[in-house]
């Protein structure tokens, strides 16, 4: 029992996170964030590497990478013009990227395989 609670307070907490501030010109962000916010409303909730594939058929020229996608997808995060939910199936999660104001519509895996009870008649 005593090397447990030493071993409890011999951990540090985790640090604080900063505010992301992204680096590009506030013109640039904003033709970014608006053709984020478009293909997330209008293709539903949307992982990371669909959002990328998206984007890549839209042609956008501001972001340099899926890197800085990602940088900007967390910075909407904070100023809370996306939401991030998490879609369990089985043991695995699925992180999908949505906006504030819809119903997220996740079609669950774990319903499909699953038949429906047989009827007494």
């Amino acid at each position: 029992m005593f090397k447990a609670a030493v071993r409890y307070f011999s951990t540090k907490p985790k640090p604080k996170m900063k505010p992301i501030e992204l680096k590009t010109p506030p013109e640039q962000t904003q033709t970014i964030t608006r053709a984020i916010s478009d293909i997330v409303k209008e293709h539903g909730p949307l992982t990371v590497s669909q959002t990328w594939e998206k984007l890549q058929e839209v042609g956008l020229r501001g972001l340099t990478g899926k890197s800085h996608m990602k940088i900007v997808l967390r910075w909407m995060r904070e100023r809370q013009k996306l939401r991030l939910i998490c879609n369990h199936i089985g043991p695995h999660k699925q992180f999908l990227y949505t906006t504030w104001f819809t119903k997220p519509t996740i079609k669950n895996a774990k319903a499909k395989n699953n038949p429906p009870p047989p009827k007494l008649s």
